[in-house]
């Protein structure tokens, strides 16, 4: 086992060998370390819990990370071209769960952010979450206390909404979800 050289470009067969949790995206290694604040994981965890209660796993399962999703050019994972893990994923797709993960796109992602993870987050993940048809994708944002809901339309995301902390976001393809950000975001610390 070994850690990637982060200026290199790597493939698959690479991110195999790696030590830790890496995501691979357009062949750039992104380490998931240092372990994520408090607040992300309440955030995390409240969100897990909401969606998990209102989906029942009834035709749609609820993944907390680690959780690898795999993402392919061709219809084959033997060889994926890019491997993420979303600090929640919703796959609507039982054929697309397997004992490593999932392979391809979840029917939704979101991911909290991190002061280390913000731009990766906004920019390589929306482009490849767009890219390979997660229908919808939050970003949900401690810091300022707001969601950015992403609904795919046409083959590219239009936001749909900026939630701030006085909302309750709303999810675009789950129709009777909802949660309140002012109890999202209430962790004392």
């Amino acid at each position: 086992m070994s850690n990637p050289d982060e200026k290199k470009l790597h493939t698959y067969q690479d991110w195999l060998t790696w030590e830790g949790a890496w995501e691979l995206i357009n062949g750039k290694a992104y380490n998931m370390s240092p372990a994520p604040t408090a607040l992300h994981q309440f955030v995390v965890g409240e969100l897990h819990f909401a969606l998990r209660t209102h989906l029942q796993n009834q035709s749609c399962y609820v993944f907390v990370a680690p959780f690898d999703v795999f993402f392919s050019e061709s219809d084959s994972y033997d060889v994926p071209d890019h491997v993420t893990q979303p600090d929640l994923s919703v796959v609507c797709s039982k054929d697309r769960i397997s004992k490593n993960g999932c392979h391809g796109a979840p029917t939704m992602v979101i991911e909290v952010l991190s002061p280390s993870t913000a731009l990766k987050d906004f920019n390589e993940k929306f482009n490849l979450y767009q890219k390979y048809g997660v229908q919808e994708y939050w970003i949900v944002d401690p810091g300022n206390r707001t969601v950015h809901v992403n609904a795919l339309q046409d083959g590219l995301y239009q936001l749909r909404n900026l939630y701030t902390e006085q909302d309750d976001v709303r999810s675009n393809i789950f129709k009777d979800f909802q949660i309140s950000l002012s109890k999202l975001f209430n962790l004392e610390t």
